[in-house]
């Protein structure tokens, strides 16, 4: 029998607890892979551009909550959940009772906000990336995860992570294809050049509510060109500019950062230094290097990851083999040889009179990682189960505190030595100051 004053979420976690494998959902529906009742009731947040590639995926659960600034936007994703409530304004959206998880897909320089809202309302959540544009939003969203680790399953949109590749590289690297890892450089070509914020032109169309797309960020005038390109690319017209973006740090860089942080098990930086365009208070650079220093773990050295973009690049461990052919990708250097990898395929490259390879010992088809699948579906199931996955926001927390350590290190032209521990710069003051931005009067990050 069950005390009639007992709640009913109560006693549904009270079962959850004895290890049936069940969740309980916020909304208070009792879960699991293989429950009844397993569909998830979720609100998707930024309802185009890049959300068109979740509505599939989505189509499986209960999408009852659309949110976005345009109106338009908002009717073409009504055709494809057709019950859904819409909002136009996330934090209310936020308010909705019935929801269990979030999909963020809103521009840049909004996830922080609805990533630590949604969460301290017990909410799952998929965060497109990246994390945040600044340390101190990335510290807070990876904070506010670990906070609620044993409650919540949260996925980093770098969904690339799902190529078997992935893996791949990581077995090799530990394995010990290539030796004794010695450093790992990363890499990007993409170069988008822009000279300013875009000038007043216009007005926002009456179903765009521009001040919300601003959100937290300073005041920029409307111009139509933030809002042009393709979908899944819109991206491209405003992630440039340090009040929206952290440019291709954060844009490819997240990607394929990804390659190498798969397989080092590397956490915060001690250090970093940058080189590269010259600074413009308005665009993020486009060309780019950064170095950031790692300590040893307990089956590698200290290392150095390196980070190219826009144009710098690597040298080639051999003269006949062009890395400017791998638009996007990664080389780990070690003792014997190097990996080099794009996203889908990789090449080892022994080095020296000794490297002959008879000290690597491929491991067995019954010891190589497992595949993923499908990166959005691995999320909507921990969200029913064991809340595992393979990109949470403390993996790519740290790596994208890293990745925006090294914007700081390039705005003040020195290496920075870093306390992870305490998220502080401990050997220059302006760097410090460059770890967090500031908001529009009554826009709180933590709410």
């Amino acid at each position: 029998m069950i005390n009639n004053n007992v709640n009913r979420r109560d006693f549904l976690k009270g079962l959850a607890a004895t290890g049936t494998g069940l969740v309980i959902l916020p909304s208070g529906v009792l879960s699991g892979k293989n429950a009844p009742s397993n569909k998830l009731n979720i609100a998707l947040i930024g309802a185009y551009g890049r959300a068109l590639a979740h509505y599939r995926g989505l189509k499986n659960e209960n999408v009852v909550a659309l949110c976005d600034v345009d109106e338009n936007h908002l009717a073409l994703a009504a055709k494809e959940f057709p019950n859904a409530k819409h909002y136009v304004d996330w934090k209310k959206c936020l308010e909705q009772k019935d929801l269990d998880a979030v999909v963020c897909c809103t521009p840049d320089h909004s996830h922080a906000f609805i990533a630590t809202w949604a969460m301290n309302r017990g909410l799952h959540l998929y965060l497109e990336k990246p994390m945040g544009i600044s340390i101190e939003e990335v510290r807070l969203v990876r904070q506010t995860y670990l906070n609620n680790k044993n409650k919540l399953a949260t996925q980093h949109g770098t969904q690339r992570h799902e190529k078997p590749n992935f893996n791949r590289v990581r077995e090799l690297i530990h394995d010990g294809a290539i030796g004794e890892l010695k450093a790992v450089h990363v890499w990007g070509n993409r170069q988008l050049r822009r000279c300013r914020y875009p000038l007043a032109k216009g007005e926002p169309p009456k179903t765009l509510h521009y001040d919300l797309w601003l959100g937290p960020s300073p005041y920029h005038p409307y111009n139509p060109v933030y809002f042009s390109g393709e979908p899944g690319l819109n991206c491209l017209q405003w992630n440039m500019y340090w009040d929206f973006g952290t440019g291709q740090v954060g844009d490819m860089g997240s990607h394929t950062m990804d390659i190498a942080w798969n397989a080092i098990d590397a956490g915060i930086p001690l250090s970093a230094e940058a080189t590269g365009d010259d600074y413009n208070p308005d665009v993020t650079p486009v060309e780019l290097k950064a170095v950031f220093k790692h300590p040893p773990n307990s089956w590698r050295p200290a290392i150095d990851v390196i980070w190219y973009q826009g144009g710098a690049m690597p040298s080639s461990p051999m003269e006949h083999v062009d890395l400017n052919k791998i638009g996007h990708g990664a080389m780990f250097k070690g003792s014997d040889g190097f990996l080099i990898s794009s996203f889908d395929n990789r090449i080892i490259i022994p080095f020296g009179d000794d490297a002959d390879m008879t000290y690597y010992n491929p491991r067995s088809k019954d010891d190589v990682i497992e595949p993923m699948v499908d990166f959005q579906q691995e999320w909507l199931d921990a969200c029913k189960a064991d809340l595992k996955t393979s990109c949470d926001l403390d993996y790519g927390g740290t790596m994208m505190e890293q990745m925006l350590l090294g914007l700081v290190a390039y705005r003040v032209e020195k290496e920075i030595e870093y306390d992870g521990a305490n998220g502080r710069v401990t050997n220059c003051d302006k760097a410090n100051a460059l770890l967090s931005r500031q908001y529009r009067p009554g826009w709180i990050l933590n709410g």
